[in-house]
């Protein structure tokens, strides 16, 4: 296969889709990288104000952005209220019920894990969705030099991730049009799970195949279509996700804060 030149970029293009996704995986896991190492209110604050500001450049309305990040949203604070209960108990204490112990460690513990999660979850949502499978995919092979079985593997089957939805809504009609979905909710939902496992393995297995048969897992040097650039742009965004990631820690340092998770 014969390399071709690249179509022309859209003036219509944000930004941060010009980006390679690589770039961007990489910015995401440096900022992680620096914030799993410290469990302290200051750094994670510090990181996440620094991306809430950047958030405004990306390109993404209101709605996405809040649509997108909502397991997020979500999340920070059931793990926050989690910590709170059955954190370790530090200072002075407010209330307790058998297991469950709020005192000044646990309420501070409950703020930093809470602020954490949402400066690691939100940037890497956010690159994530601003992210084309195929150009990920053309990046891991040509830029971090993955093997190309491998990547082309990955990428079939992130394709198949958006087909979940549809074979959820058809086996849900299906089993209704069986009688046999008007059950026990949760037994229901259990067996809907099931026979979507079931037709994933079957449908993977039958990619796989024919994958196989065109030539896919061929050991010889693979040739890619589109080029996928690195240039400024992606070295910027890396050192921007850098930067945050040292501001974060610096200041945290600064105040006496840093809580390094493995002292």
């Amino acid at each position: 296969m014969t390399a071709i030149a690249p179509a022309v970029e859209s003036p219509t293009l944000r930004a941060i889709d010009r980006v390679n996704p690589v770039a961007k995986l990489a910015a995401a896991l440096v900022l992680a990288a620096v914030l799993v190492l410290t469990i302290d209110w200051v750094s994670a604050a510090v990181a996440l104000v620094c991306e809430l500001v950047l958030f405004l450049w990306v390109g993404l309305s209101a709605r996405t952005f809040f649509s997108r990040t909502a397991l997020v949203w979500i999340a920070a604070p059931a793990t926050g209220l989690t910590t709170l209960l059955y954190g370790k108990a530090a200072g002075a204490e407010y209330w307790s019920f058998g297991l469950i112990h709020i005192t000044d460690g646990s309420i501070g513990l409950a703020i930093a894990t809470t602020l954490r999660v949402l400066a690691i979850g939100l940037p890497a949502v956010v690159l994530f969705i601003t992210v084309d499978p195929t150009d990920l995919a053309d990046g891991l092979a040509q830029v971090v030099k993955l093997p190309a079985r491998f990547v082309l593997g990955g990428l079939a089957g992130l394709r198949l991730v958006g087909l979940f939805i549809d074979d959820w809504r058809a086996l849900e009609l299906a089993r209704r049009a069986r009688g046999i979905a008007d059950g026990h909710l949760l037994r229901r939902l259990a067996g809907q799970a099931f026979a979507l496992l079931v037709l994933s393995i079957r449908r993977g297995s039958k990619l796989a195949t024919a994958m196989e048969a065109r030539g896919f897992g061929a050991p010889s040097v693979r040739t890619w279509a589109r080029p996928s650039p690195f240039g400024w742009r992606e070295w910027a965004l890396i050192a921007l996700g850098l930067g945050i990631a040292m501001l974060a820690a610096g200041v945290s340092i600064a105040t006496g804060s840093w809580n390094f998770v493995l002292a």
